[in-house]
């Protein structure tokens, strides 16, 4: 290979390893237990910006109610069998914290009330699925997951004269499905999970028809669906062979330093016989309650792993390739990348932020900023998601009023 062609190879592997501008290594990873807090003006900040930032966001406090489950309601009571069926929590004040170079420069509300983030859990998900490649025990994304699935028995020892055995990717569409449009929301998974057919999420024109329709080709259409998500996670759990949350805890939450007060939830009904003993299959959010539950803290310690590419205090937790896929945009929506990386990409999602910022994002709005270029991550909880641009102005302009 003569040098001008070996460059430009070279030059072309690094644009798509490291397309987003990289945070130095090092700098400051909060212990656990403590954070530290620096004023704005020792980082160089505009104090007076930053509290107008915090303003913004408590004047922009979502509409919906504080109740949980009337705000569930409130989301979801249109769609057909939208009845709860995990756990819920009344929420709290708006809250959140601005870090910069891993400091925390501002905070507001109770940052330390433990409640729901709704689908900020399917970055959690995504990253035990992460964690599964990293280690081999998904050989590719590109597998398909019926491969890695074995029957599955239904854990309900009241019942008795029926088969308890599932096969949640054995028809002629599921067994074409890969990881990589399970994790892209491409899938178009057909069925039934824990009593929640995937019609009933988000169902489009009449049910009856759509329930006929015919399916489209894996990775083709891009549609938000927690079924199928959940069928993610119960795969996961069958791959790593114990339960997802103390997969995240060993080898993510602790790692980083994060709080033991956290919890990842099911629904009632979503428990599985694994090796002999009952193991909850946890949900990709809060859409009929669970998924999980956890304070603003510890939303912004997994927002500094991934804002420095699944690396912590030297320590790669996530391995850089994983991240630069769940960066990677999905064909049928260039706003998305992994569940639930939100990408900027065209600036369409935050205009006022850099194209390489991304979001970690669940309904409420609960949201995790990670905008490597100014070395920044924000968590802003119940802020109303029109709002979320003008929060980030609001900070970002923190930069340029020194």
């Amino acid at each position: 290979m003569n040098k001008p062609v070996l460059f430009l190879y070279l030059l072309l592997n690094c644009s798509l390893l490291f397309g987003q501008k990289q945070v130095k290594q090092g700098g400051y990873f909060p212990p656990a237990n403590t954070w530290q807090r620096q004023l704005p003006k020792a980082l160089h900040l505009s104090g007076e910006a930053l509290q107008q930032a915090v303003a913004f966001a408590q004047q922009h406090e979502v509409k919906a109610s504080r109740d949980g489950e009337l705000s569930q309601f409130q989301s979801f009571g249109k769609e057909p069998m939208s009845g709860l069926a995990g756990p819920v929590t009344d929420r709290g004040d708006p809250a959140g914290l601005i870090i910069y170079k891993g400091y925390i420069v501002t905070e507001w509300g109770n940052p330390a009330y433990v409640e729901i983030v709704n689908s900020v859990t399917k970055s959690f998900l995504s990253t035990v699925v992460g964690l599964a490649v990293d280690r081999g025990l998904i050989r590719s994304v590109d597998d398909t997951v019926a491969n890695y699935m074995p029957p599955i028995e239904i854990y309900d020892p009241g019942k008795t004269g029926k088969s308890n055995i599932i096969y949640p990717f054995a028809s002629a569409h599921n067994r074409r499905l890969t990881w990589d449009v399970m994790l892209r929301q491409t899938s178009d998974w057909e069925g039934t999970l824990w009593d929640k057919p995937d019609w009933a999420d988000r169902p489009e024109g009449d049910i009856a028809q759509f329930k006929l329709r015919k399916r489209n080709e894996p990775g083709s259409v891009w549609k938000y669906n927690d079924v199928r998500v959940n069928a993610l996670a119960l795969a996961a759990l069958n791959v790593w062979r114990r339960p997802l949350p103390q997969v995240l805890k060993d080898n993510i939450m602790h790692p980083i330093g994060a709080s033991n007060t956290w919890r990842w939830f099911g629904y009632q009904n979503s428990w599985i016989v694994m090796d002999g003993q009952p193991v909850q299959s946890v949900s990709g959010g809060g859409h009929w309650g669970g998924g999980m539950f956890m304070n603003a803290y510890d939303m912004a310690r997994f927002g500094l792993l991934t804002l420095h590419h699944g690396n912590w205090n030297g320590k790669q937790l996530i391995s850089r390739q994983w991240v630069m896929q769940a960066l990677t945009p999905t064909k049928a929506n260039t706003g998305y990348g992994y569940m639930n990386w939100f990408l900027n990409t065209d600036k369409k999602l935050l205009p006022s932020a850099p194209e390489q910022a991304w979001v970690h994002i669940g309904n409420g709005t609960n949201m995790i900023y990670c905008d490597p270029e100014h070395d920044l991550v924000i968590v802003a909880r119940w802020i109303d998601s029109k709002a979320m641009d003008g929060l980030v102005k609001n900070v970002l302009d923190a930069f340029g009023k020194k």
